[in-house]
């Protein structure tokens, strides 16, 4: 069956007339990107003053060469909880609606405790399949476009406040600097921050958020095992497919595999990005404090709103310089001291990393396009979502920890790490060489 807005078959002259767009619901547009900022920032507000809270901590005893695995434990732990329930949350929300799961999954993000955060938060997906249910072909790709943008505030805000509020009693002393409380915790006042923020848009999504699925089941009836009214023929084809129907060659390999491999080639540079900044200039690193860590990381953020590509493959080739220049600013670092040059490289690096996260507003349109109908989207953001969190869980647990051993070993001159991630983003230029050139309309 045809969407709204494909070309009826067997009409000659209706291709010689397009169809205007669709006005876009943009009061429930906002709404959704207003929400979407509660993962990014809870997410990573913590990467700025990871390093140095595990050298504080003392479980490194000292070793440098130690503090990448522990960093990349601490961001993976998030996304890998999130990996073994996202699925589940996706398909329940296809059955009883989008906003009690958006709902579960604000409430978990306001927990502000990291594992309980991932497993509670399934709402990455939900909401990609709210903006494919509210719009249609017409203006679907014009809603995508903002998502990446709203994910790139959040990516801002998260780093410079997690940069700017980490021990407070010591940065503003004449505001914190008589707080107990403040100096025995100096990194609560930035958790508290995205878990405030999360308690907020749970208040906004139960007040003002429509749900979109058309005869949601209520989660009493699921737990009571009611019966459900049978379902017509007519109401079968619109119904959610179950899982194994979605193993298809268009929703697994090209869409959600692509998915999967461009979060792992962004997730990879991310985590390594906070810890090349903190280690020291003469084992690998730039060796900046935390604040500045949050202001390079909230820059990022800021151009990756304003830098938005249009074509997939060309976003994933700015991955090669993005690695490439990690070991070319160090060597300017030594070369000259951590100045103008230096950071002119470092803008440089960011700039094309704002290349790869455009693509993820392509891949979007893409996974949305593969679900066989309309009530599947949630579970095809699901499975997308899937493989995006085991690689998110993967990536900066194996990238730090790669980027440990190769300054404890000296491989490639502790380049090793480098190498590595650039051979994984020349497979995920593979993968997307394998994407049609336009997306599927049916």
């Amino acid at each position: 069956m045809a969407r709204n807005g494909d070309v009826p078959p067997g009409d000659e002259e209706t291709p010689l007339l397009k169809k205007p767009p669709t006005p876009v619901p943009w009061a429930q547009v906002w709404i959704l990107l207003f929400l979407q900022l509660a993962e990014p920032l809870t997410s990573q507000v913590i990467y700025p003053f990871t390093p140095e809270f595990v050298r504080n901590v003392g479980i490194t005893h000292g070793d440098e060469s130690r503090v990448g695995y522990y960093v990349g434990l601490m961001q993976s732990i998030f996304f890998a909880t999130q990996a073994l329930t996202i699925l589940h949350w996706s398909r329940l929300s296809d059955v009883v609606g989008r906003k009690p799961i958006i709902l579960t999954g604000l409430f978990g993000l306001s927990l502000s405790i990291r594992s309980l955060n991932g497993a509670l938060n399934g709402n990455v997906g939900v909401i990609k399949s709210i903006v494919a249910e509210i719009t249609d072909p017409t203006n679907l790709p014009q809603v995508y476009a903002y998502m990446p943008a709203s994910w790139s505030t959040g990516s801002t805000l998260g780093p410079m406040i997690g940069g700017l509020l980490s021990r407070p009693a010591d940065q503003f002393p004449n505001t914190f600097g008589n707080s107990q409380f403040l100096k025995q915790y100096p990194y609560f006042l930035p958790c508290a921050v995205p878990a405030t923020f999360s308690a907020l848009a749970w208040v906004m999504t139960y007040v003002f958020l429509r749900e979109t699925v058309p005869s949601p089941v209520p989660l009493r009836s699921l737990l009571k095992k009611e019966p459900q009214p049978s379902l017509s023929e007519s109401d079968d084809a619109e119904k959610p497919y179950p899982l194994r129907r979605l193993m298809t060659r268009r929703v697994v390999v090209l869409a959600v595999i692509n998915y999967g491999a461009l979060s792992l080639v962004e997730i990879s540079y991310r985590a390594i990005q906070p810890l090349f900044f903190s280690t020291p200039v003469h084992r690998g690193g730039l060796g900046l404090a935390p604040p500045a860590i949050g202001k390079v990381l909230a820059c990022f953020g800021i151009l990756n709103s304003v830098f938005q590509f249009s074509f997939f493959i060309a976003g994933l080739l700015c991955a090669i310089p993005v690695y490439v220049l990690f070991p070319v600013i160090n060597a300017l670092a030594r070369a000259y001291g951590v100045g103008r040059v230096v950071y002119l490289a470092v803008a440089l690096q960011v700039i094309f990393a704002c290349g790869v996260s455009s693509c993820y507003g392509c891949i979007f349109i893409y996974i949305s396009a593969a679900s066989p109908n309309r009530a599947s989207l949630g579970a095809t953001n699901g499975l997308a979502q899937l493989l995006v969190s085991i690689m998110r869980a993967i990536g900066p647990a194996t990238s730090t920890s790669l980027f440990s051993l190769s300054l404890a070993e000296g491989y490639l001159g502790g380049g090793l790490v480098y190498a590595v991630l650039l051979a994984i983003s020349l497979v995920a230029i593979a993968f997307g060489t394998a994407l049609p050139r336009q997306v599927w309309l049916s």
